[in-house]
């Protein structure tokens, strides 16, 4: 199934000139790299930030003297004066939040995934559109100038036909007890294999195990089935002993690694396959020729995938334009999600997908 990278919210734009005023609801994980990132952006200022920790909102204000603060989220929400809204909260409280800004007629970023169901996905989508509003889900690595770079080499077809995507994201700790593994991890290598392909699975297989804590699951084995033949093979674990992010595209011309935590060589291109005889002209022999060409580090220009998440919801409030992740990309990462936990209880066999 392709994905409509480029299918819209609707939305209510807001002139260059004035001043872009978000709130932030979430001072957790992630909650302090967003806001570091929305606070640099241009012509704009977080106007609130709400977390229910009178510690951890001192700890914002020491960093950021004079930042507005409340333990309150409802008081980012019916602050006339923001106009959009980012969320880093526990997954079960992103529904709610999320349709609270947009009936007060905020825009809205969530942080991955969207919501914890396929239907409450809908009914955002459904809002948005109904107000106007940018809807936006955090996929960060969608915004990661490494993954831009794998999509065009997958797009220019300079790796020719794709056979296989394999991806690990794998570390020692960081447990929760809102999420399990799949839905705290695979939401990043789901979004980024869309991505990069420009289309979605047909079929989810997952096979998964709760190691630590009976009924939630902490290690997970994820394989998707995409048109045209391409398979991927998505490994998520909390139990690791390494913190490992390798991204692998195999093609019959070239192969590609990504590797996050390899500082300034992240991406390889290799000129290796394995070539197929002719058959008409080896009599039947089954001989295979193998090619090891060179090795290519490429130069792939740094930024901050959250910065570049950061602008990118603020130009598409400002332009009115889709965001990249914008509401049905969420809703689709939620949905393979749903296949996979549906997978996993009928033994591991393949569902397939229905996509709105």
């Amino acid at each position: 199934m392709s994905l409509p990278l480029g299918k819209a919210d609707a939305a209510t734009t807001i002139a260059p000139q004035r001043t872009l005023r978000f709130g932030q609801i979430g001072y957790g994980y992630w909650g302090p790299l967003m806001l570091r990132n929305l606070a640099k952006q241009k012509n704009a200022e977080v106007a609130l930030l709400a977390d229910l920790s009178e510690k951890r909102l001192a700890d914002a204000q020491s960093t950021y003297p004079g930042l507005p603060v409340t333990q309150n989220p409802a008081d980012v929400l019916n602050s006339s004066a923001i106009d959009a809204v980012y969320i880093a909260t526990p997954l079960a409280t992103h529904f709610e939040l999320a349709h609270q800004a947009l009936a007060a007629g905020k825009h809205v970023l969530v942080e991955k995934p969207l919501t914890d169901n396929a239907a409450n996905a809908r009914t955002l989508i459904a809002l948005a559109e109904a107000k106007g509003l940018i809807l936006m889900a955090g996929h960060t690595f969608e915004y990661s100038p490494e993954v831009e770079y794998l999509r065009k080499l997958y797009t220019s077809g300079e790796l020719g036909r794709t056979y296989y995507i394999n991806s690990s994201r794998l570390n020692l700790g960081l447990f929760r007890r809102d999420a399990d593994v799949m839905w705290d991890l695979a939401p990043h290598d789901f979004s980024m294999i869309n991505f990069i392909l420009g289309m979605a699975p047909v079929a989810v297989s997952a096979r998964g195990a709760a190691c630590v804590h009976d009924g939630l699951i902490d290690v997970a084995y994820i394989d998707l089935k995409y048109p045209d033949g391409i398979i991927a093979h998505v490994h998520v674990s909390w139990l690791n002993p390494n913190k490992e992010r390798r991204f692998t595209i195999v093609g019959d011309r070239r192969m590609v690694s990504y590797d996050d935590t390899a500082g300034n060589e992240k991406i390889k291109v290799y000129d290796r396959g394995v070539d197929r005889p002719d058959y008409a002209s080896t009599f039947g022999e089954f001989q295979l020729s193998y090619r090891y060409g060179e090795i290519v580090i490429p130069f792939v220009k740094g930024e901050e995938p959250l910065s570049v998440e950061c602008q990118h919801f603020a130009e598409a409030i400002r332009s009115g334009q889709p965001p990249r992740s914008n509401g049905t990309v969420g809703l689709h990462v939620v949905q393979t999600l749903e296949a996979a936990h549906q997978s996993i209880a009928q033994g591991g066999v393949y569902v397939a997908t229905q996509f709105d």
